[in-house]
């Protein structure tokens, strides 16, 4: 059995991609999209037509309604391909804005509705896990939208998310390994700091065990890997979107698997629970430099990507 099969026995394997035509060859249950992936696919050969069928069908509506069009046109393709849900993100301009995300959310799902997709089943939306952002999902899934918080860095705002009852968080493994690495600089050990010491793996699986301790039903997702070895440390949790690339890998090797993470390993320890109102969650976040720095240039980055999707749009 190779090691992506092993991986299902314990974990639901995601498809982080936009590229929908590599999705049949990995069989994932769910997939998950974001600004950059459809910006990287539309300017592909193979999916130029589907920018210009969307433009051409919503000839005159508003550029941020036309990216919505866009992304729920990706979104139903994959889910015509896979048998769980997609993740279809809100522009990261609105990550501050409470009001605003909740507006754009509704928009989107109402998007789905229109293609026969039931949203309760099939859908998530992708909201950045500040503040402003867990909130407002807050009030998504009080009225029966799913949410999967996404960029999410640190303990407090997983502690913030399992609050707000969101349906799933996505921990950005490789981000918080690429801060480290970085950080440390000369000093940095691969070898030392690989596998179940990789920081990013050590993120996960404080959240992770937190929740499994105390009954928590959001769901874990580990996220933005990169390298197949911080998939094996993770083997276990609740779901892991993988890149192409590495669903690849996994699906290529023979080599061993072994189950990383499981709730029966916290039932015996002492974990205490802990709870953040706005100030303690600004101050916790506040505290943690790598959180800091990589939730503010997550946003800027799919901010950027966003305009650029925007600018090739109005040059159509």
């Amino acid at each position: 059995m190779n090691q992506l099969d092993t991986l299902r026995q314990w974990t639901t394997v995601v498809a982080d991609t936009g590229d929908f035509r590599q999705l049949s060859q990995f069989k994932p249950q769910d997939a998950t999209t974001n600004p950059s992936l459809i910006l990287k696919a539309v300017q592909k050969t193979d999916y130029a037509s589907l920018l210009e069928e969307t433009m051409g069908k919503h000839k005159g509506e508003p550029v941020d309604v036309l990216i919505d069009h866009l992304l729920v046109r990706f979104g139903t393709e994959i889910l015509s391909i896979i048998p769980g849900r997609v993740s279809t993100e809100i522009d990261a301009r609105l990550s501050f804005d409470s009001a605003a995300t909740v507006t754009r959310a509704k928009r989107i799902v109402e998007m789905y509705k229109k293609q026969g997709i039931d949203p309760a089943k099939r859908v998530l939306i992708k909201v950045a896990s500040t503040w402003e952002g867990i909130q407002a999902a807050r009030e998504l899934e009080e009225a029966g939208i799913h949410t999967n918080l996404t960029l999410l860095f640190s303990f407090a705002q997983a502690v913030a998310c399992a609050a707000a009852k969101v349906t799933l968080i996505s921990p950005f493994v490789g981000r918080i390994y690429d801060w480290h690495k970085k950080a440390e600089g000369d000093q940095w050990d691969e070898a030392g700091r690989a596998g179940a010491k990789d920081p990013g793996v050590v993120s996960v699986r404080e959240i992770y065990d937190y929740y499994k301790k105390h009954g928590i039903r959001t769901e874990v997702m580990g996220a933005s890997f990169r390298n197949v070895g911080q998939i094996a440390a993770l083997a276990g949790c609740d779901l892991l979107t993988i890149s192409p690339d590495l669903l690849a890998k996994l699906a290529e090797s023979e080599e061993p698997l072994t189950r990383a993470l499981d709730p029966e390993s916290v039932k015996n320890r002492e974990i205490p629970k802990v709870e953040f109102d706005e100030p303690a969650f600004r101050f916790a976040l506040n505290e943690d430099a790598m959180a800091t720095e990589k939730l503010a240039e997550g946003i800027r980055a799919f901010a950027a990507d966003a305009i650029k999707l925007e600018k090739l749009m109005e040059k159509k």
